[in-house]
């Protein structure tokens, strides 16, 4: 006996059906057995002795060696192996393996975008969508519009594939509106709601009636609450 695959990997969007091809030839067996098995950690049934097991009872269907599955989802995933036996042969048993991988299009990520920051701190902004498959990337966008993943003279980094947004020196010219999108191919991107992150200065006491950002800015009189104590020697 001798069995093959047409498709030895096989991918398909969730809820859809898949089909496990298996084919197969004999010397002089007319009437082979067939098995399907999964194989994660334990080895489980598929189709044994004429039905199907467990899970699968009711939502598939064989012929010939080859299997439908109906409306699959990610339990359904990973690895299964076709075997034929055929005593009458003189290779006895031989066997097939096809993986399934079922498509997840993108769900809502989520965002850690801090509402606020001071100048000249390292800021990294997060986004994270854990469920499609294959695995998201990732775009920023500042007021609605993307962020270059690559950029001469940039403030900031991006890791299109962890989501981090990085600024190693935030300034006032990086404060707006941050929001995230995920995409992976399989369905429409999706996107977080926007967070506005607001850059401020550190304020100096310099004495009891003077008070200075040392950027230069939006100081006003709420600095007090911020300052910095330095002796009235500066």
């Amino acid at each position: 006996v001798t069995v093959t695959s047409r498709s030895p990997g096989v991918e398909v969007h969730e809820f859809l059906d898949a089909e496990l091809s298996c084919e197969f030839r004999t010397e002089n067996d007319k009437n082979p057995r067939i098995e399907w098995k999964k194989i994660d950690k334990d080895v489980s049934f598929v189709y044994y002795d004429g039905h199907f097991i467990g899970p699968f009872h009711g939502r598939a269907e064989i012929k010939g060696a080859t299997v439908r599955l109906h409306r699959v989802t990610q339990t359904d995933a990973g690895k299964y192996r076709c075997e034929v036996s055929a005593p009458q042969d003189t290779i006895t048993l031989g066997e097939t393996n096809v993986t399934l991988t079922v498509l997840v299009p993108p769900h809502t990520p989520s965002c850690d975008v801090p509402s606020s920051a001071l100048t000249g701190s390292l800021v990294q902004l997060r986004c994270r969508d854990r469920h499609s498959i294959p695995a998201a990337v990732y775009t920023w966008f500042k007021d609605n519009r993307a962020l270059p993943i690559q950029l001469p003279n940039a403030t900031y980094t991006i890791d299109e594939k962890t989501g981090v947004l990085t600024f190693q020196k935030v300034s006032r010219a990086d404060a707006g509106q941050y929001y995230c999108e995920a995409r992976n191919g399989v369905g429409p991107g999706k996107s977080c709601s926007g967070t506005r992150m607001q850059i401020g200065d550190v304020c100096v006491y310099v004495s009891e009636s003077v008070c200075v950002c040392v950027c230069v800015s939006v100081c006003e009189c709420e600095c007090v609450s911020e300052c910095v104590s330095v002796s009235e020697s500066v």
